[in-house]
């Protein structure tokens, strides 16, 4: 294998040419995969209570193996037995990242990462060991798109995308040790659950929502728009700098409008983070930017960023009705929303794009002819 990044998430037969019938296609897989985490349990906040944070850790493995170690080991095996190669490898890490999640949060307890209800003196791994995960997973990706990878891909596609995991998870326990408290969580709760306060000057909960809105920023600019307008500066070392400042001061600056002029929760803000991510990944992975893509370019940068904007108003509301009628007793509906939207639907898209390359769905166009392929 070469020791390049690859290209992208897209299938390397003009797949942009096969849209929309290509992403609706992915759609029968990518539902089915939500409905699957989302209710697995039995219902949707049992679900939300294990899952969701075992797929917030899966998240920082499947960038590295989409994106550094293109797609290592299942890339040397067929297609099928390559996606659920890697599959298998994204779930063995992601409950090894939990539980080592909830080392640096509290202590290890198995009963603790796999029940919803653990018990009296059992730590639960939600939600206090998602400030971690997604930590973890937001510098994974602005080292990964803004960052370029830098300085890690001198190592190679694996030492350096493993040298990535393993220092970005490093920040983030570093970060959340010296950042973070849980002052907001009842001592008497803390206690029960044995859960260690860092004593950091950010509450938990706005770390969370600061890092996901940071999220929201690199997928607007380094999916959706590619990169644009950054790579537009030929210099790398200027391009890496304006990149992250840029992004990090406009994350800041719409938290802060969110949260203190707008009036938004932690959770609210979460749940509007998550449903635009996973907006962005539709439109951008999922369907290639069609529309948009066939349209000139600065028209398709418009055109795409209106329509994730529109797509997620939609999930929003669709994924907020259905929260609103349930009875929560831990979890709350824009949690749910968020994690839903995030670890559930935008996991989905991720693993069937990246990681399965489309499969099977992609068996179904070989041997097609592309639209203006002239056959």
């Amino acid at each position: 294998m070469s020791s390049e990044p690859d290209a992208g998430p897209h299938l390397p037969a003009q797949a942009s040419a096969r849209q929309p019938v290509l992403g609706l296609a992915g759609l029968a897989v990518v539902v089915p995969f939500f409905f699957l985490l989302g209710f697995a349990l039995g219902g949707a906040e049992e679900s939300l209570l294990v899952l969701g944070p075992l797929a917030t850790f899966a998240l920082p493995v499947i960038t590295t193996v989409a994106f550094w170690w293109q797609d290592w080991p299942g890339s040397r095996l067929r297609s099928g037995w390559s996606g659920l190669t890697d599959t298998l490898i994204v779930i063995v890490s992601a409950v090894a990242l939990t539980i080592l999640g909830q080392a640096v949060t509290s202590q290890v307890d198995l009963r603790g990462v796999f029940a919803a209800n653990p018990g009296p003196g059992h730590p639960p791994t939600f939600p206090v060991t998602l400030a971690l995960g997604g930590a973890a997973f937001t510098f994974l990706l602005h080292l990964t798109l803004v960052g370029e990878g830098w300085p890690m891909r001198r190592l190679g596609w694996f030492w350096g995308g493993t040298t990535a995991l393993v220092v970005t998870f490093g920040l983030a326990v570093a970060a959340y040790l010296l950042l973070v408290n849980l002052d907001d969580v009842p001592a008497a709760t803390r206690t029960a659950e044995r859960l260690r306060n860092p004593g950091g000057p950010v509450p938990a909960a706005l770390y969370s929502a600061a890092l996901l809105n940071l999220g929201v920023w690199q997928v607007a600019f380094y999916v959706a728009l590619g990169g644009w307008p950054f790579t537009l500066i030929r210099r790398r070392g200027t391009r890496m700098a304006t990149g992250s400042a840029t992004l990090v001061v406009g994350a800041t600056g719409s938290f802060l409008l969110l949260w203190s002029v707008a009036g938004w929760g932690p959770d609210r803000i979460n749940a509007v983070g998550g449903t635009t991510i996973a907006s962005g990944l539709l439109v951008s992975m999922l369907f290639d930017g069609w529309p948009a893509s066939r349209l000139a370019p600065a028209a398709a940068r418009c055109c795409t960023l209106l329509l994730i904007a529109v797509v997620a108003a939609l999930l929003y509301a669709a994924l907020s009705r259905y929260a609103g009628q349930l009875h929560w007793r831990r979890a709350n509906p824009d949690a749910w929303v968020a994690l839903s939207a995030l670890n559930y639907l935008a996991l989905g898209i991720v693993l069937h794009v990246a990681v399965w390359r489309r499969w099977p769905v992609v068996l179904a166009f070989r041997g097609r002819p592309t639209v203006g392929s002239g056959t």
